[in-house]
């Protein structure tokens, strides 16, 4: 039945999968309809990628990116590389090779999900493409080793030789260029310079995220918020929590335990969205929201905004900026781990989490 379904996959192992194929749809006509780019060097072994580009990459002081874009922030360690927004909304998949590690860099634009991931699976190295198919709404990638098919907002494969596997997240954060400039002044970050003549900047989908309803999603919305609303997304062990753009924005801070893991979760201005005017360093500003342990040298930290866009703990009495770093006081210096977490469209995370705790 799946090959009859899906002629353009000859090696996909049908026999094998987690979904129905009614669940998947269409987005674009085949694989490698979006160009997926990578990494130059080791730890890329590209089986065919017939409309690929190269990914390389610029120290952050010869970049001359606007500082209000948006940009994923992947740490590995103690060290950290930008993925610009502006790029990735062109590409959706990076197969990179960063801090000796074989990673994927996946942005859908469609959900607005930011998600790195190992690459390595069972001992062997997978580079990833987009398949043009979707899943509520969500980019469906396949991987070119064995052309089974990976949900990209969970990381599951649903079909082919992998169907059930999970692929290990990494860490990675939207934040703007600016602030992560700032805090990595030695880090590196993708360049335009990809082979292909996209017009990096505009936005392919003007006006999506203001829109009352995702672009080819078949779910039920969950009514609690509008669809499009943004939310930071955390799943530990059984539990996740969305916590909703408009709550931080209020708030400026969200102290929270997910799966009874204290985390907090920082917000500030500062950081354009990437699916708002065609001009993406022009659209409006949504934020910078990020999840952190808030457990910190086996202390819990609780978090207030101090008013001027950055965060006290009351436990010391440090102030600490988006970017997780304590900037003043008994802590400066000091740096919170990022949480597994991503920044979601509400109608996408709730889809995959129907059971989620909302805080809104």
């Amino acid at each position: 039945m799946g090959r009859a379904l899906f002629p353009q996959w000859p090696n996909t192992d049908f026999s094998k999968r987690t979904v129905a194929f009614t669940e998947l749809f269409s987005g674009c006509p085949g694989p490698d309809c979006i160009p997926a780019l990578d990494a130059e060097g080791e730890g890329v072994v590209r089986i065919t990628s017939p409309r690929g580009g190269h990914a390389r990459f610029l120290p952050v002081s010869e970049a001359s990116y606007q500082p209000q874009v948006p940009v994923a922030a992947v740490t590995i360690g103690n060290q950290a590389r930008a993925y610009p927004l502006h790029i990735l909304t062109w590409h959706e998949i990076i197969n990179d090779h960063f801090a000796g590690q074989p990673i994927a860099v996946t942005f859908c634009p469609l959900c607005n999900t930011a998600i790195s991931f190992e690459r390595t699976v069972s001992g062997e190295v997978l580079d990833f493409g987009v398949s043009g198919l979707l899943r509520n709404s969500d980019l469906v990638m396949f991987d070119r080793q064995t052309e089974s098919w990976w949900q990209q907002a969970t990381g599951e494969s649903l079909v082919g030789h992998y169907a059930g596997t999970r692929l290990k997240a990494v860490s990675t954060a939207i934040v703007s260029w600016g602030q992560f400039a700032e805090e990595y002044p030695d880090a590196t970050v993708l360049s335009e310079d990809t082979g292909h003549g996209r017009d990096y900047g505009v936005n392919p989908y003007p006006g999506y995220d203001t829109s009352s309803f995702p672009f080819l999603f078949d779910g039920t919305i969950d009514e609690r918020l509008p669809a499009l609303e943004r939310v930071v997304g955390v799943t530990l062990g059984e539990q996740s929590v969305a916590v909703a753009f408009s709550h931080l924005a209020d708030e400026g801070v969200a102290n929270i335990e997910v799966g009874e893991t204290p985390l907090v979760v920082l917000w500030a201005p500062g950081t354009t969205s990437a699916l708002d005017g065609t001009s993406i360093a022009g659209s409006r500003d949504v934020g910078t929201a990020v999840a952190y342990y808030a457990s910190f040298e086996g202390q819990v930290l609780s978090f207030e905004p101090d008013g001027n866009g950055r965060f006290i703990d009351s436990s010391t009495g440090s102030t600490w900026d988006v970017t997780g770093r304590a900037v003043q006081g008994p802590l400066a210096g000091s740096k919170l781990e990022v949480a597994p977490h991503a920044n979601h469209f509400w109608f996408a995370f709730a889809a995959f989490y129907p059971d989620l705790v909302l805080i809104s």
